[in-house]
């Protein structure tokens, strides 16, 4: 079931960094622990289908072994792993059709509290076809329902209120078919004047717009953030990107880890070891490691040591918004964290 933005008490602020920060607000705001609320906006959320075949093989025809299906999209698989930690999540964006009602079907049961807003369109599917034999998963992706202006404006009005809840916000995903190119960026400048800390994950355009808004924290992959800066080497475009609006900068290395470009300093964090299984979702594991841990006052190191050990133990079970429990416990004291340079 849905429930209202004014359904729940405002806790006390969890990103402490920026009692530092000159704007208003930030000074303020303390460590508190990890009772806070944290808002996570999924534009484009999907129905995640999921096929395991014992081989895949092209040009062919194959027998499906297991199917399943989860409520997704990025910001909703980011909001089930807070929930799997134990931290307060709510979930917003767009859903409709037969599809979308699948998908909060699904959401009900979960902890994520859904505060999505409807829309006339079908909700996308997402359909991974994980093959046995290999470890490998390809995906396919579905574009997303049209969102219409007055839809936008809906979730706009949802979004302000819920910003009067939250204690932290993370934009995540794709945007739908409808909604303006800068829409992230206006997302960002609303969010901060509400004074609520902003993590931006997505791609392209958007990001690029998105960026020169000022978030608090972005998490490109390699490829996302080259395509921002026109750099390779992922510390000189970290510290572009930084240039261009973003307080802090942690960039998905893949199988290496992380790379943070922050004001209080740089670091890279790698698992002890890869692994191979399926990745999808292994960026979202990541994004809730940070958040996580932002909530519950550890540094930088322990931010990035717990982000590395989510998205690997998410690499090692089938589907996104799902990590390896015992995986996770195991890989997390063994994650190494070094310093790359001074605060940037």
């Amino acid at each position: 079931m849905a429930v209202g933005p004014r359904d729940w008490a405002r806790p006390p602020s969890l990103w402490h960094d920026h009692q530092a920060r000159t704007h208003g607000p930030w000074a303020d705001r303390a460590r508190e622990g990890p009772d806070q609320v944290i808002l996570t906006v999924t534009l484009n959320t999907a129905l995640d289908v999921t096929y395991t075949v014992d081989a895949l093989v092209p040009h062919s025809s194959h027998r499906v072994g297991e199917v399943s299906e989860r409520p997704g999209g990025k910001g909703l698989n980011v909001a089930r792993v807070l929930g799997a930690l134990g931290h307060d999540t709510v979930v917003t964006g767009f859903v409709g059709g037969a599809t979308g009602g699948v998908l909060r079907d699904l959401l009900a049961p979960l902890p994520p509290r859904d505060a999505l807003v409807p829309v006339a369109g079908n909700t996308r599917r997402t359909l991974a076809i994980t093959d046995r034999s290999t470890g490998d998963t390809t995906q396919l992706n579905e574009p997303g329902p049209q969102v219409s202006g007055a839809e936008w404006a809906a979730f706009l009005r949802t979004y302000e209120e819920l910003l009067g809840a939250a204690d932290a916000v993370a934009l995540c995903g794709s945007l739908p078919p409808g909604i303006h190119v800068g829409a992230y960026a206006e997302l960002v400048r609303i969010a901060r004047a509400a004074s609520v800390p902003v993590l931006l994950d997505t791609s392209g355009e958007p990001l690029r717009r998105g960026i020169a808004a000022r978030p608090d924290l972005v998490k490109p992959n390699a490829d996302e953030l080259a395509q921002l800066t026109g750099f390779r080497e992922p510390l000189r475009a970290a510290g572009d990107a930084r240039r261009r609006g973003a307080h802090a900068v942690i960039a998905s290395l893949g199988p290496e880890g992380l790379l943070a470009v922050t004001p209080q300093g740089t670091w890279r964090a790698a698992p002890p070891a890869a692994v191979r299984g399926n990745p999808t979702g292994a960026g979202d594991s990541a994004v809730a490691g940070l958040l996580s841990a932002l909530a519950e006052g550890l540094d930088w190191p322990g931010r990035l040591a717990r982000a590395v050990a989510l998205s690997t133990a998410t690499v090692l079970v089938p589907a996104a918004g799902e990590f390896d429990a015992e995986a996770y416990a195991e890989l997390l004291p063994r994650v190494s964290v070094e310093s790359a340079g001074e605060a940037a």
